[in-house]
């Protein structure tokens, strides 16, 4: 437990480190997209091989096609109830024009839960931990954070309370590390093999509706083949 808790203490400081970043000095919209666009293909890489891939090995298909349908729908759905509430539209672009960061925090917490429970359940079935996702979540962080902040503070919020934000939404995303280790020894096979198809369903919305787009837009045609840069470093790292 106290492993699982490191690790996803390590993987949910990049939403801390990122709104540091935002106070060191200025980032162009095309840097943000940079990094934003290795996120994605780093993350479209840990859906494939860590996800997808390990819940048709631990259970059933229909199993895993359930949780993907249910996990697609549930971020859909709630993506949808933070954009109607706080008037943000859709992606993580809306969300960073929006009003006090109430939205900010939202979008984060649904973007970052299935990545860290997924982080905690495969470390309580392994013992190891998946560094392809590891690395697919920190990177995904930090451009939603750096741009976050960035918006905020120049919209006239404290940088103490930009950065008690982004702790107090890390700490959730800690908290979901640790949930999803108990729930990884809780359960097995059919169970688990759905956890992780609700996790993929999940993150491959958001990578489409939210993170592909606004990375396209913000970093041009060059997001293609960052993406692609990400993918590749992070399929490597998962098969070492």
């Amino acid at each position: 437990m106290i492993a699982a808790l490191a690790w996803g203490t390590l993987a949910a400081s990049s939403l801390v480190l990122g709104a540091v970043l935002a106070f060191a000095r200025g980032w162009s919209k095309r840097q943000v997209g940079l990094v934003l666009a290795f996120g994605a293909g780093a993350l479209i890489s840990a859906v494939s091989f860590e996800l997808a891939e390990e819940a048709l090995a631990v259970g059933g298909a229909g199993a895993a096609a359930i949780g993907l349908g249910v996990g697609a729908l549930t971020y859909f759905v709630l993506d949808g109830v933070i954009a109607k509430r706080h008037a943000t539209g859709r992606g993580r672009r809306g969300r960073a024009g929006s009003d006090g960061g109430t939205a900010l925090a939202l979008g984060a917490f649904l973007d970052g839960i299935p990545e860290q429970l997924v982080l905690g359940t495969s470390l309580a079935a392994s013992g190891e931990i998946g560094v392809s996702l590891l690395v697919a979540i920190f990177v995904s962080n930090l451009p939603e954070a750096l741009g976050s902040a960035e918006q905020m503070h120049g919209a006239g919020t404290s940088r103490s309370a930009i950065l008690r934000l982004w702790l107090l939404v890390a700490a959730f995303c800690v908290a979901a590390t640790g949930i999803g280790y108990l729930a990884g020894e809780a359960v097995s096979g059919d169970a688990r093999a759905a956890l992780d198809g609700f996790a993929a369903g999940a993150l491959l919305v958001m990578l489409i509706d939210s993170m592909i787009p606004d990375a396209r837009a913000e970093a041009g045609r060059a997001a293609g083949l960052i993406t692609v840069l990400g993918f590749a470093l992070a399929a490597g790292l998962s098969n070492m």
